[in-house]
């Protein structure tokens, strides 16, 4: 028997010319390929970075033997999610320190969501590109030894600009198996429920180390 939904919220931001994204890639780029005035149909192409909007990372994204999006098992894209409120953190590392409150509602195989409220922040602004809350090595750890399925994030990156690539956190949770979902949408919805169920599928793209996703929380009756 399918399961009824209660309620289900859409945690993904939109994919748009000139979208923002990571700095130092090219802008996200789309034009009409056919349009209904003269073709009688619309088209569009996108030519964009695989890590653009709401997308997720695979291991092969910082290391090179690593698995490609196409070879990661589905059940690594959905779990329990366990919201981690980090609105008023007022810095931009997110420290080991600010996950322990949840140390006991954390549990094996569940998405987290580090809801910092950058989602509301998007824009081509300075703040929004460069100074996002993000994870450290420390607090990559912290959730690794936890042995959750997936992260999410609504900054760029589960890394910050100051570390140049991000690489600390992407390679501590990618390493253990962890999967990464950076630039989600989050909002005070996520509070009108206890739990919540997570999917985050990517697209097949073989061979790559990333891919834009639709993020979506549900709550079954």
């Amino acid at each position: 028997m399918i399961p009824k939904v209660k309620k289900i919220i859409d945690l993904t931001q939109p994919i748009f010319h000139a979208c923002p994204g990571w700095p130092t890639y090219k802008l996200t780029n789309v034009n009409m390929e056919g349009f209904w005035a003269r073709d009688g149909f619309n088209a569009e192409r996108v030519d964009m970075n695989t890590h653009t909007g709401t997308h997720l990372d695979a291991p092969y994204h910082f290391f090179p033997d690593g698995t490609t999006v196409e070879k990661m098992p589905l059940e690594s894209f959905q779990g329990r999610g366990v919201v981690v409120d980090l609105r008023n953190i007022g810095r931009m590392p997110i420290l080991a320190s600010d996950l322990e409150p949840y140390a006991d509602k954390i549990q094996k195989d569940d998405v987290v969501l580090l809801y910092t409220g950058w989602a509301q922040k998007r824009s081509m602004s300075k703040e929004y590109l460069f100074e996002w809350p993000y994870i450290t090595k420390e607090a990559a750890e912290w959730l690794a030894q936890k042995e959750i399925r997936c992260v999410c994030i609504d900054g760029l990156s589960a890394g910050g600009w100051p570390e140049g690539t991000g690489a600390p956190p992407h390679i501590v949770l990618l390493g253990a198996g962890i999967v990464i979902i950076e630039e989600v949408y989050m909002d005070e919805r996520l509070f009108e429920e206890d739990e919540w169920y997570i999917t985050g599928y990517p697209l097949k793209l073989q061979g790559m180390g990333g891919s834009p996703c639709r993020v979506v929380a549900t709550v079954f009756e």
